[in-house]
Protein backbone atom coordinates (compact mmCIF):
# COMPACT_ATOMS: atom_id res chain seq x y z
CA UNK A 1 0.00 0.00 0.00
CA UNK A 2 1.30 3.28 -0.94
CA UNK A 3 1.53 6.45 1.54
CA UNK A 4 -0.50 9.29 1.38
CA UNK A 5 2.72 11.67 -0.09
CA UNK A 6 3.71 8.94 -2.39
CA UNK A 7 0.02 9.20 -3.88
CA UNK A 8 0.40 13.06 -4.06
CA UNK A 9 3.15 13.36 -5.70
CA UNK A 10 2.39 11.03 -8.55
CA UNK A 11 -1.04 12.44 -8.95
CA UNK A 12 0.68 16.16 -9.23
CA UNK A 13 3.00 15.01 -12.30
CA UNK A 14 2.06 11.53 -13.49
CA UNK A 15 4.09 11.89 -17.03
CA UNK A 16 7.32 14.22 -16.45
CA UNK A 17 10.43 12.36 -16.62
CA UNK A 18 13.70 13.69 -16.25
CA UNK A 19 14.82 14.62 -19.87
CA UNK A 20 11.07 15.23 -21.22
CA UNK A 21 10.91 18.35 -23.59
CA UNK A 22 8.04 20.50 -21.90
CA UNK A 23 6.86 23.85 -22.10
CA UNK A 24 5.22 26.28 -19.96
CA UNK A 25 1.66 25.90 -20.94
CA UNK A 26 0.39 28.94 -18.33
CA UNK A 27 1.93 31.39 -16.65
CA UNK A 28 4.44 34.57 -17.17
CA UNK A 29 6.37 32.92 -19.43
CA UNK A 30 3.83 30.67 -21.47
CA UNK A 31 5.17 29.70 -24.09
CA UNK A 32 8.75 29.30 -23.02
CA UNK A 33 10.21 25.47 -24.08
CA UNK A 34 12.55 23.67 -21.93
CA UNK A 35 13.61 19.94 -20.41
CA UNK A 36 12.31 18.18 -17.49
CA UNK A 37 15.05 17.73 -14.64
CA UNK A 38 13.10 16.57 -11.89
CA UNK A 39 10.63 17.65 -9.05
CA UNK A 40 11.70 19.73 -6.16
CA UNK A 41 11.10 18.96 -2.43
CA UNK A 42 7.84 20.35 -2.92
CA UNK A 43 5.92 18.21 -5.57
CA UNK A 44 3.94 21.02 -6.85
CA UNK A 45 7.25 22.50 -7.98
CA UNK A 46 9.83 21.10 -10.46
CA UNK A 47 13.29 22.22 -11.76
CA UNK A 48 12.89 23.21 -15.98
CA UNK A 49 16.52 23.51 -18.02
CA UNK A 50 15.36 26.29 -20.35
CA UNK A 51 16.68 26.46 -23.73
CA UNK A 52 19.39 29.69 -23.12
CA UNK A 53 20.67 27.00 -20.38
CA UNK A 54 19.32 28.41 -17.07
CA UNK A 55 17.28 26.49 -14.68
CA UNK A 56 14.28 27.50 -13.06
CA UNK A 57 11.51 26.15 -10.91
CA UNK A 58 8.04 26.56 -11.86
CA UNK A 59 4.75 25.43 -10.49
CA UNK A 60 4.15 21.30 -12.61
CA UNK A 61 0.63 22.57 -13.23
CA UNK A 62 2.35 24.94 -15.76
CA UNK A 63 3.68 22.25 -17.55
CA UNK A 64 2.93 20.51 -20.83
CA UNK A 65 4.93 18.28 -22.69
CA UNK A 66 6.40 19.94 -25.79
CA UNK A 67 4.30 19.16 -29.24
CA UNK A 68 0.94 18.37 -27.03
CA UNK A 69 -1.42 20.49 -29.31
CA UNK A 70 -0.30 23.42 -27.79
CA UNK A 71 1.42 26.54 -30.50
CA UNK A 72 5.28 26.60 -30.71
CA UNK A 73 6.96 29.73 -30.48
CA UNK A 74 9.87 31.12 -31.88
CA UNK A 75 13.16 31.07 -30.15
CA UNK A 76 13.28 35.28 -30.24
CA UNK A 77 9.89 35.58 -28.66
CA UNK A 78 11.21 32.61 -25.80
CA UNK A 79 14.42 33.91 -24.06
Amino acid sequence: MSSTAENAAAAVAPAFREGDEVVLAEGTYQGTPGVFLKLKADANWADIKERNGDVRSHPVAWLAHNGAGLPSFPAHLTN
